[in-house]
């Protein structure tokens, strides 16, 4: 036979009960076993004396004893006390040759099973054999059965009380008759303290209607309750180490009517209710959690935009229920920019909710703040007496706002421009009157922000010219309106131009010239600064093709760098192709920058710098002293000048004065080894007294002011003129500039 092929497992034999038969006479016992013999299922085992016997149960399990009561050692009674004392589990028929009835009761007495005398009738001794083994074997069947039944109630009350969920049944009346663990785990009581109480006892008072027709249900199949939530109280006393975070726990229960098995279910029919509650209060605090993001901002934890809407669409039909008016206010945070691209992103969200803090002490109840998308806020203020609420509390924000604000130790200072609009009047939707309050917003900074204004039709108009003039720079490019005009830089001991600025100037096609404030602002917020940037460097290098043709190859020229363009990363591969494309000497060319790109991200700032310097252009920082600047910059970037700004010029009044602020700066740049270049200088008294204390570079209109290329250029021959007779600039070279 293949090793490799098992054979198949035998059957197990079917149970043949084991006999033992005891008896003193051989015959009898012999004519016994024959007797049983004939029964193929049963084992027999014989015994001639009691010690015989006794060996045998000793060494045994039999299911049925056989006994004679005379033996020659000992009595039958002897024996089945033996096996009473022992608790042998064996069944006992007594066959006896005694004629007294002594005998017999004291066999019955002892446990036994039948009593026949002797000769006895063998079909009656077979069917007295066969009965007393079916009880045995009845006996052992029930008991499997009842040790079953009791292993799988032990498995069902550890599930049960294993369950993650509460499961519970209830009388007819309402009160708990089984409770499984959980509910201590969950709620804090015990099955003892559950058992026999209604179970209103748990459910919170709110939800006690609800309760009444799904936690006592009554109804089966799809009728019954299924997943409806409840609210039930937790016992915060209970004793021990329970505690519990909440008072109330939040459950998904299932509940159906226990009735009578196999009678149509009926109200007399009703007994009880078996239910399954699920905790779900996390999942409903993060239900909550999700909800609640949807419609606030995080950082600030005011409405967001979408909350905001709605709220305003509630107003809006309040308003025109009662016939009363509301306010609605758009709020930009002035020089939040500012702040934000010089402290950084972190500061300029510390300073958001600090602000956001603010405008929320100022409002009235059932006022909305809400923050609309960066540094922009909008208000809805319902039931609005008129319009002097509106300012008042307009008025409150500025006052709270012109307050310093100290970020981790930098104190910085702003203010707000706040747009109005009123329904009805300025309009009755959501989209009305937002839209008006932002155009209401937008003319206050157009008009030097820190202030507020309402809406009025005039500033559609002025709306409608930002959105064209935003469109028509789009189109300027294209269409070539662009150019550079160029203010001269004029050295105080000689009288010449020795460098120049670069200024942009738009030839609108129907607004005529515009000067760079005019609609630069809106290039940076469209994100026009990058391509309109890269057309100036080309127009600028064509340019000082020509100077360089006249022999004004050592006049210097100065273009003002956008933060945008500066923080693009081929600002620098872009500046070095040009000037090799034009073969521009890097000497020529000087990049300006205000003083907060500096602080906005120093090391990257000093990297692109210090590019630019090992290429040979230099760098100035224009308007000092207006921004955040520090002197330790001035250490660690490579500078080269110094623009004074206009503003601290003006205040030059008297040539004999004393102004600290021009005296410092001059002071650093003298100190510094720095070239000085004082800017807006319009007056004899304003250069006297800037030459007298040390700056040799002015700029301003009481030199020039900014000029077309072509009449730069010729103020160029002029000078080159005065100086060099012989020299003149041809005629064919003045032609292709003004062309």
């Amino acid at each position: 036979m293949n090793p490799m092929i098992q054979k198949p497992p035998t059957p197990a034999p079917e149970f043949q009960p084991r006999l033992l038969l005891v008896d003193d006479e051989p015959r009898l016992l012999s004519s016994l076993y024959e007797l049983l013999r004939v029964q193929d299922s049963y084992q027999l085992v014989t015994a001639a004396t009691g010690a015989e016997a006794l060996a045998h149960l000793n060494r045994q399990q039999f299911d049925l004893l056989l006994l004679d009561l005379r033996l020659p050692d000992m009595s039958g009674h002897d024996i089945m006390d033996f096996v009473n004392a022992r608790e042998i589990d064996c069944d006992v028929i007594v066959m006896s040759g005694e004629a007294g009835i002594e005998a017999a009761i004291g066999a019955l007495k002892r446990g036994a099973y039948d009593y026949l005398r002797k000769p006895y009738n063998p079909p009656e001794l077979i069917k007295t054999v066969e009965n007393a083994l079916q009880k045995r074997r009845l006996a052992v069947e029930n008991m499997r059965i009842a040790q079953r039944l009791e292993n799988s109630e032990k498995m069902y009350r550890y599930l049960v009380d294993s369950s993650p969920d509460i499961i519970y049944t209830l009388n007819h009346e309402g009160c708990f008759t089984f409770v499984n663990d959980r509910a201590y785990q969950l709620l804090g009581y015990s099955r003892d303290e559950l058992i026999g109480r209604h179970y209103s006892l748990l459910v919170h008072e709110e939800d006690q209607e609800r309760a009444r027709y799904v936690f006592n249900e009554r109804r089966v199949d799809e009728r019954a309750s299924r997943n409806v939530e409840l609210r039930l109280k937790c016992n915060n006393s209970a004793a021990g180490d329970r505690t519990f975070s909440n008072t109330l726990m939040t459950i998904s229960l299932n509940a159906i009517g226990m009735h009578v098995p196999g009678e149509e279910v009926s109200r007399h029919e009703f007994f009880g209710t078996y239910g399954v509650a699920r905790d779900i209060t996390d999942r409903k605090r993060a239900e909550e959690m999700i909800s609640y993001q949807a419609y606030h901002d995080i950082l600030t934890d005011l409405p967001n935009r979408i909350l905001f809407k709605d709220r305003l669409g509630l107003a809006v039909i309040q308003a025109k229920r009662k016939l009363t008016e509301l306010a609605v206010m758009f709020i930009d945070l002035d020089r939040f920019k500012l702040v934000n691209d010089t402290l950084g992103h972190v500061k300029g969200d510390e300073l958001l909710q600090q602000a956001a803090r603010r405008l929320k002490e100022c409002l009235r109840k059932g006022d909305t703040l809400a923050r609309h998308s960066g540094d922009e806020f909008t208000i809805v203020l319902p039931e609005l007496r008129d319009r002097a609420d509106a300012r008042a509390i307009a008025d409150k924000f500025q006052e709270v706002l012109q307050s310093p604000f100290d970020l981790d130790g930098h104190v910085v200072h702003i203010s707000a421009s706040i747009g109005i609009a009123v329904y009805p009047n300025d309009g009755e939707s959501i989209e009305e009157l937002l839209r008006h309050a932002d155009i209401a917003m937008y003319q206050v900074k157009a008009q030097g922000k820190n202030g507020h204004s309402f809406y009025h039709p005039s500033m559609q108009d002025m709306s409608h010219q930002k959105i064209a003039l935003e469109q028509s720079l789009r189109k300027a490019l294209e269409n070539n309106e662009l150019e550079m005009y160029y203010q001269p830089q004029v050295d105080m001991a000689s009288g010449r131009i020795i460098g120049a600025e670069g200024l942009m100037r738009w030839n609108h096609p129907s607004r005529g010239l515009l000067s760079a404030g005019e609609f630069l602002p809106f290039a940076e917020e469209n994100g026009l600064m990058l391509p309109i940037s890269d057309w100036m460097i080309g127009a600028l290098c064509r340019d000082l093709l020509l100077w360089n043709a006249a022999g004004a190859d050592n006049i210097r020229l100065s273009l003002n760098l956008s933060p945008q363009y500066l923080d693009r990363g081929d600002f620098f591969e872009k500046m070095r192709n040009a000037l090799v494309r034009y073969q521009i000497s890097p000497s020529q060319i000087e990049v300006e920058i205000t003083e907060n790109i500096c602080i906005r991200n120093p090391q990257y700032a000093i990297e692109q710098l210090n590019k630019l310097c090992q290429l040979g252009v230099s760098v100035a920082i224009d308007d000092f002293g207006t921004g955040y600047s520090s002197l330790s910059y001035l250490h660690r970037f490579p500078i080269h000048t110094i623009k004074i700004d206009q503003s601290f010029v003006k205040e030059i009044h008297d040539e004999h004065g004393h102004y600290p602020v021009i005296l410092a700066i001059i002071s650093i740049a003298r100190g510094l080894g720095l070239h000085l270049v004082a800017e807006g200088v319009e007056t004899e008294v304003q250069a006297r007294y800037l030459a007298a204390n040390g700056c040799a570079t002015m700029q301003g209109y009481l030199y020039h002011r900014p000029i077309a290329l072509s009449t730069f250029m010729e103020t160029l021959a002029a000078q080159n003129q005065a100086d060099a007779p012989a020299v003149a600039v041809p005629a064919g070279l003045r032609l292709a500039s003004q062309a």
